[in-house]
C-alpha cells in the first residue's frame, strides 16, 4: 500500500480530541512513508492533517471541485492539487488514486464518501480497505444503523463486512499493513 486516502471534516468539531486525531494521522502517515489523498482543502480536520503530513515530511495530494475551491480555500502548500469539475469527480478521483480509505469524524460530505467508497466496494468495483476511527464514539449512532439495517434484511452480513471499525489510530493502521 502506497497512498491513504483520508475522508474528514472541512470543520474542526466541537471535541479538541478530533483535531488531535487529524494531526496524528496526518503524522503517522508521513512517517511510515504512505502518500495522502485528500479533499484538498486548508482549512477543518482537512487543513490539520495535510499540514500535519507536510511538516512530518511527506506526500501530499488534495483533490477539490471547482465550486469548493472559494469555500473550502485549496491548500497552497500541498505538492499537487487537482481541482476537478464536482464532487463525484473528486470521489472518483480519490478511488483512483488511493489504496485504502480512512475516515476521521466529519459532517455529510464525509458521510457521503464513506458510504459511496463501502457501496463500491459491495459492488466489486474496489477491493481497498476502508477503515473508520471511531474515536469518542463519533460513528455509533452509524454503525446502529447499518447494524439495524442487517437485522432488518437490508444489508447482507457479508457486506456489514466490507469495512472495519479501529478505536486507535495504530489499530487503523494495522488493517494496511
Amino acid at each position: 500500500m502506497k497512498s491513504i486516502c483520508v475522508f474528514c471534516g472541512s470543520q474542526t468539531g466541537n471535541d479538541s480530541e478530533f483535531q488531535d486525531l487529524a494531526q496524528h494521522v496526518g503524522e503517522h502517515i508521513a512517517k511510515n512513508e504512505y502518500s495522502l489523498v485528500y479533499g484538498g482543502g486548508s482549512i477543518g480536520l482537512m487543513g490539520l492533517m495535510a499540514d500535519a503530513c507536510l511538516t512530518a515530511g511527506g506526500s501530499v495530494t488534495g483533490i477539490i471541485p471547482k465550486h469548493l475551491s472559494q469555500s473550502e480555500t485549496p491548500h497552497k502548500k500541498i505538492q499537487n492539487l487537482i481541482v476537478v469539475e464536482d464532487m463525484f469527480q473528486r470521489k472518483s478521483e480519490m478511488e483512483r488514486l488511493s489504496d485504502g480509505f480512512l475516515v476521521l469524524p466529519g459532517g455529510m460530505g464525509t458521510f457521503d464518501e464513506l458510504f459511496e467508497m463501502i457501496t463500491l466496494a459491495q459492488l466489486k468495483q474496489h477491493s481497498k480497505p476502508v477503515v473508520l476511527i471511531n474515536i469518542n464514539g463519533y460513528f455509533d449512532l452509524i454503525l446502529q444503523q447499518i447494524d439495524h439495517g442487517e437485522r432488518s434484511g437490508f444489508i447482507k452480513t457479508k457486506h456489514r463486512q466490507l469495512f472495519l471499525v479501529a478505536n486507535s489510530i495504530s489499530d487503523a493502521f494495522q488493517y494496511f499493513q
